[in-house]
């Protein structure tokens, strides 16, 4: 079978291109990939080639396909998996495979990655229960359920101590003072999102950013009455307009500091600014992985040692973080979709992959089985009056507060130029 897929041959050197994938293994699976969300991940390691730690250092002679964050339905399975998965069922992938070294899905692999439309699942992969399935409505939920697991990932990495007992309590503060900072891209989002409808949640919420319109965005989605019927005050900063940030945000926790506040932006004084709103046992989580080996921010060890602050940081979600993702978007809990603000078609990925950093919003969507230019939702409506498409999913996103749909999806997918 012939697939079309975006390859990685080295340094900014991205590829879209058709090839013939080789017959399936008795221990392998055919995999149609339907949606794939891009990684600002994806943008580092194209830009890095083999120089980055999960692409080999042969890319340039058997180059590898790009995209991690994909969804789609099985097409063939290999007789060792026949009892395990099924035919036109619905999956996704955990692409940290364990037991793996630094070998992942869209990195490391000449015949599996997200921007594509067949694909040949490893062994690993089924072995290590990595290819997990969706049964919720819409395959985007499906890819955004990585980057979602990230998030739950960090919730769970928290923890806290009682004094004299060498023991840590994993997880935020059930009830406690929660500060989200630079918590309005799509990553934060996600955060608010879990925050309010997990079975843990805070009491307090408090989430900055220095952009109105950003953060405007965010109270429009996850709204300050919504968190208030979860048992969550509410409260968006843009600190960009205090005179003194740290005095605000320490008010709003009634002057007693933050038990977890988790910073979505490599600034060092933004890791600044959270070390000085812990409070008694407060942990910081670092959850923007900086591109800077050297990257250092300046902490206040006083603190550490009379106060017990710490500090934690993660990179990416395990198994049952994603499980945990895909269960409660199934179920309704999550809206995956505010974290998109962009659809495209696979043709748009080498431009979009390459840009990344430079694209306004939040996630990049992309379905592999068409061609559509990189567009944002938010210009449907404009394109809509010279383009037929556009003026439907216009319609469609409107009645979801201009959020991504199901519904969009699937007219897409049916409507849309096959690529």
């Amino acid at each position: 079978m012939k697939t079309k897929a975006v390859r990685l041959y080295g340094e900014n050197d991205l590829r879209l291109e058709e090839f013939e994938l080789p017959q399936v293994k008795s221990d392998e699976i055919l995999m149609k990939v339907v949606s794939d969300s891009l990684c600002m991940s994806s943008y580092k390691a194209a830009i890095q080639g083999a120089k980055h730690k999960r692409v080999p250092d042969d890319v340039a002679n058997n180059p590898i396909i790009i995209g991690h964050e994909f969804c789609g339905e099985l097409v063939e399975i290999g007789d060792d998996w026949k009892g395990k998965y099924q035919i036109g069922q619905k999956v996704t992938i955990q692409p940290a495979i364990a037991n793996n070294g630094y070998s992942a899905p869209g990195y490391s692999y000449n015949y599996c990655g997200g921007d594509a439309t067949y694909i040949i699942l490893p062994p690993e992969a089924m072995r290590e229960d990595c290819l997990l399935p969706y049964d919720g409505d819409g395959f985007f939920c499906g890819s955004l359920s990585e980057p979602s697991s990230c998030v739950i990932g960090a919730y769970h990495a928290n923890y806290h101590t009682t004094a004299g007992v060498y023991e840590h309590k994993m997880g935020i503060v059930e009830g406690g003072k929660l500060a989200l900072l630079a918590s309005v891209g799509p990553m934060g989002l996600a955060a608010i999102d879990y925050a309010i409808h997990a079975d843990r949640k805070p009491s307090v919420m408090v989430v900055t950013d220095i952009d109105d319109a950003r953060l405007e965005r965010a109270a429009s989605i996850f709204t300050v009455e919504e968190a208030a019927k979860n048992g969550i005050k509410l409260t968006y900063v843009n600190t960009g307009k205090c005179e003194d940030p740290v005095k605000e945000l320490m008010e709003l926790s009634d002057g007693t500091g933050y038990n977890d506040v988790v910073v979505f932006a490599p600034v060092p004084a933004l890791i600044e600014q959270a070390d000085d709103i812990l409070g008694h046992d407060g942990c910081l989580n670092f959850f923007s992985g900086p591109s800077n080996p050297q990257f250092k921010a300046p902490f206040n060890f006083y603190d550490v040692h009379y106060d017990a602050t710490h500090i934690v940081g993660t990179s990416g979600g395990n198994t049952d973080d994603m499980r945990e993702s895909l269960k409660m978007m199934a179920e309704g809990k999550l809206t995956a979709a505010a974290l998109v603000t962009h659809v495209g078609g696979l043709n748009s990925v080498v431009d979009a992959t390459l840009n990344l950093p430079k694209i306004p919003g939040g996630k990049k969507l992309i379905y592999t089985h068409i061609d559509l230019p990189l567009t944002a939702i938010t210009e449907f409506e404009e394109k809509g009056k010279d383009e037929p498409l556009f003026a439907e999913l216009a319609k469609m996103v409107a009645k979801t507060n201009g959020l991504w749909n199901a519904e969009a999806e699937a007219y897409l997918l049916e409507n849309a130029k096959k690529i």
